[in-house]
């Protein structure tokens, strides 16, 4: 069922909002690859820090110049000079070697189901040729690429059968106020002084027709929505007016999911779903739909401080999805390109391996709920065992090679109980007693392992009865 199926007009009212029901594609698609890509891809770089969000790149705008901290201000000086503003870099950002369909053949590789690209980030810069009167010469058709990145991303992503959705910031560094910074501006008061849209109009005549705007030309599949949630209201942003809109007119309101950061105090209350990033929300796991998101490293924006003891592996990279999968969540991994358009070859091979695990053991990712009567005695040194469920089969992921029995309580006491283990291709010995379920690992030689880092046990009708 989708929003456009409900005979009555959605109201701006949470009462209203909140009973939209989730098009089914979103928790069906479970892995989604995240792009940060802007004008901060050409410095590339924030000092790295231990605590999270300290290595955000993106943040170079609001973070790297004018920090004398941290020695951000005096790297920028040395390496561009005292009077190079944030907005030279745009000619910069050249993409020359960007390549639309090869990223998307790359995402579907991944076994991606979606792809969210930055439109705008909080520096104001858009990825397509915006129509709004305050972003001409600051948008990538007018400036840099002269090329409308969305379009290209959202054309090639389609044809490949992903869905495509875009990443929007409510606030604009350059223009908005915030309580984060003892001078209320993310950035230097002249550069505020010399860029910001007034504060009358920035609501009406440039936030509401640029977020339709994209709607109407894109019809992206998701919204990731960011910054709202840190100054202003709802009734400031006009957050349940836009969504009510969404929801009943846009071109997209059968298929559109919008997260929960449009306005201050939304986050983990409202939303089609919940959004954490790098494990910093409670509402993960909570029994609503949710995503989390994360780098391949520290940043999102691609940071050139990150060398490869600052990346995940790829072991790492799955268990995580594992693991937030099994907790009943999506699972959004971000690449950081380059100024010219590339993804770096570290961040490619991760997203490979990510999908040779899923050509053997998607089932047990994509359309699956999580199992909470989960339980399991694989003993004192037995590996993480992680479950997923779909219909009434059950499906056990261990994140290790199981060396014992696995014991399974609560599982397997229906008719035509079946054991496999994903991508073997013979027998597994098991046996159901007293309502347990107990699996014997296969002895197999290196060469019949079926994949790495994970191995997945279906237990077919384990569920029923």
């Amino acid at each position: 069922m989708t929003g456009n199926a409900n005979l009555t007009p959605y109201q701006p009212s949470w009462e209203s909002l909140d009973k939209r029901p989730l098009p089914a594609w979103f928790n069906e698609a479970k892995f989604g690859i995240f792009i940060h890509w802007g004008v901060y891809s050409v410095p590339a770089w924030r000092p790295l820090g231990g605590e999270r969000y300290a290595s955000y790149a993106e943040w170079y705008y609001a973070s790297v110049i004018g920090d004398t901290e941290l020695g951000g201000d005096a790297f920028h000086k040395a390496r561009y000079g005292a009077d190079f503003e944030y907005r030279d870099f745009a000619p910069l950002f050249s993409v020359e070697l960007f390549d639309a369909d090869y990223w998307a053949d790359l995402f579907c590789r991944s076994g991606a189901g979606y792809v969210v690209l930055t439109s705008k980030h909080h520096d104001g810069y858009c990825l397509w040729p915006s129509k709004s009167p305050y972003k001409k010469n600051w948008n990538s058709l007018d400036s840099g690429p002269r090329r409308d990145l969305l379009g290209e991303l959202t054309a090639a992503v389609r044809d490949k059968g992903l869905k495509m959705g875009l990443y929007y910031s409510i606030i604009e560094w350059e223009s908005n106020w915030t309580h984060r910074d003892p001078s209320g501006y993310y950035v230097d008061k002249a550069l505020v002084d010399k860029y910001r849209i007034p504060e009358d109009e920035y609501v009406e005549k440039h936030l509401l027709p640029q977020l339709r705007e994209l709607v109407e030309t894109y019809q992206p599949a998701l919204i990731f929505s960011d910054g709202g949630e840190w100054d202003g209201g709802e009734d400031y942003w006009q957050t349940k007016q836009f969504l009510a809109w969404l929801y009943n007119e846009a071109p997209n309101r059968d298929e559109v999911v919008v997260n929960d950061r449009w306005a201050k105090d939304m986050p983990g209350k409202h939303g089609d779903y919940f959004s954490s990033e790098y494990q910093d929300s409670d509402a993960a796991g909570a029994d609503h739909p949710w995503e989390e998101s994360r780098g391949v490293g520290g940043s999102y924006g691609y940071n050139r401080a990150e060398n490869i003891d600052d990346y995940s592996t790829s072991r790492e990279l799955v268990h995580e999805l594992i693991d937030v999968v099994g907790r009943g969540g999506n699972f959004l991994l971000n690449v950081g390109p380059t100024a010219d358009g590339r993804i770096p070859v570290v961040m490619q091979d991760r997203l490979r391996d990510i999908g040779a695990w899923l050509a053997v053991n998607g089932e047990a990712i994509y359309g699956t709920r999580q199992w909470r009567r989960a339980g399991v005695d694989g003993g004192a040194n037995g590996p993480k065992v992680h479950y997923t469920a779909k219909g009434d089969n059950l499906y056990a992921i261990c994140t290790q090679w199981p060396v014992r029995d696995l014991v399974i309580k609560g599982c397997g006491a229906g008719q035509g109980v079946q054991v496999e283990m994903l991508g073997l291709g013979r027998p597994v010995s098991w046996q159901v007693d007293g309502g347990r379920l107990t699996i014997a690992p296969p002895v197999i030689s290196p060469a019949e392992v079926p994949c790495q880092y994970a191995y997945c046990f279906k237990i077919s009708n384990g569920l029923a009865g």
